[in-house]
């Protein structure tokens, strides 16, 4: 499996940095997706590179040039339906096609980057087929997983032994479906290495590793007060409040622990979601504060003692390693890619469900251990930075990029878009 090294951007084998049009599933919401591409077009504008940045938004048919970066955003429309409470998709984006066509013809992309099947995925996908550009996309999401998981209202209804064959079923066809759409492009990335495996088995397309970044000055350990809720310990939780992220456990977490006679502790949940509601009437040691961002997300962080993260479905866990950067030990699922950023028994545990409860309790009941493990959460966060990240995506078009000039060359626009 090809691992991108992380060579300079600017020191890639062509001189030229190649011009990017990139297409993500989503910017401005609230998850992985968007997190990663709001830094990626950061890095551009540090870079000075050549991006196109086309995606949906609230702000109307909006193109802005801001030295090398542009940005189209599009607006979507009344036949939008909602996916999540606040990521939504529209059958009809296709509208969009000849203003896209037009901004694409003036950028003179070398190669288009999608992040996933969404209505703006799709369209570049085709639009690179139908401008014989090379393709690239990143897998974010581990649709298959997300789907069966949402499933389990029609599941219940079923017999226990049919009910755990056809959830495997509705995986296995999200994923054969996935890979087959993925399979178009010239180059994958992913972020652990066990998904990029996957990928490349199933697709026979090379995939090469995009981890994470974390942005160590914001996320600190000293923005942490000295003030805690009753002087108790605080469990942190950030991300969607859904069935996906495995939030059930949290309860079973509470309960347990108060069993075992631990009783000065509390939660605090930050995200929002479709089962807010839920966890809300059955977590009762719990502190909801919605949705944070910048100073006051990374305040939430710092304040907490253990992060506890019980999701078998993320593809990495950005927010595991928001936790570790600013000092927070994080315990974790052997499942997805949370496992691959928490160091077991240094920054973290990696339990299985029923063993989250006793890990707890036992880092609380030392603190000696505890504080080393805030020390090195903190260590291990500092070595992942987002330049060294984009500069391996760079490295990795340069192999399914030809040799250019120094000036962008026209591109094949004689195919009709509107037939895609």
């Amino acid at each position: 499996m090809p691992i991108a090294n992380s060579a300079s951007a600017a020191s890639t084998a062509n001189s030229v940095p190649p011009r990017v049009a990139y297409f993500p599933d989503s910017f401005h919401e609230v998850n992985g997706v968007a997190h990663t591409s709001r830094h990626f077009e950061a890095f551009a504008h540090r870079r000075n590179l050549p991006f196109l940045c086309i995606r949906a938004g609230d702000r109307g048919q909006a193109l802005m040039e801001n030295g090398s970066v542009w940005t189209l955003e599009l607006p979507r429309g009344i036949l939008s339906f909602a996916l999540e409470k606040d990521l939504r998709f529209d059958p009809a984006f296709l509208r969009h096609i000849p203003l896209i066509r037009e901004t694409l013809e003036r950028f003179r992309p070398d190669l288009i980057h999608i992040t996933g099947p969404s209505e703006v995925g799709i369209l570049g996908a085709g639009l690179a087929h139908h401008l014989e550009l090379p393709l690239a996309a990143s897998w974010h999401t581990n649709v298959h997983e997300y789907l069966a998981r949402r499933s389990d209202w029609f599941l219940r209804l079923l017999p226990e032994r049919q009910s755990t064959a056809t959830a495997h079923k509705i995986q296995d066809l999200a994923l054969a479906t996935a890979a087959l759409f993925y399979s178009k492009a010239r180059v994958l990335f992913a972020p652990n290495p066990e998904l990029c495996a996957e990928l490349t088995r199933r697709t026979s397309r090379p995939c090469y590793l995009m981890p994470r970044g974390v942005d160590a000055a914001l996320f600190t350990p000293a923005k942490r007060s000295s003030k805690t809720p009753n002087g108790g310990a605080v469990l942190g939780f950030v991300g969607r409040l859904s069935v996906e992220k495995n939030i059930a456990l949290l309860v079973e977490i509470e309960q347990e622990l108060e069993r075992m006679g631990v009783q000065n502790f509390s939660f605090l949940i930050v995200g929002h979601g479709g089962d807010e509601a839920w966890l809300r009437e059955r977590l009762h040691r719990a502190k909801f504060t919605g949705v944070l961002r910048g100073e006051e997300l990374a305040a939430a962080y710092a304040g907490m003692d253990l992060f506890v993260f019980p999701s078998h479905t993320d593809t990495f866990g950005n927010v595991v390693l928001e936790a570790l950067a600013s000092g927070v030990p994080a315990i974790v699922t052997p499942d997805g890619g949370p496992r691959t950023i928490v160091r077991d028994h240094q920054t973290g545990r990696i339990m299985q469900d029923e063993e989250f409860a006793g890990a707890i309790a036992a880092i609380l009941a030392d603190p000696a251990q505890h504080a080393a493990m805030r020390t090195a959460a903190r260590a291990y966060a500092l070595t992942a930075s987002w330049d060294s990240v984009f500069e391996g995506v760079y490295s990795a078009y340069e192999e399914i990029l030809p040799a250019r000039q120094a000036q962008p060359q026209p591109l094949a626009v004689d195919t009709p878009l509107a037939s895609i």
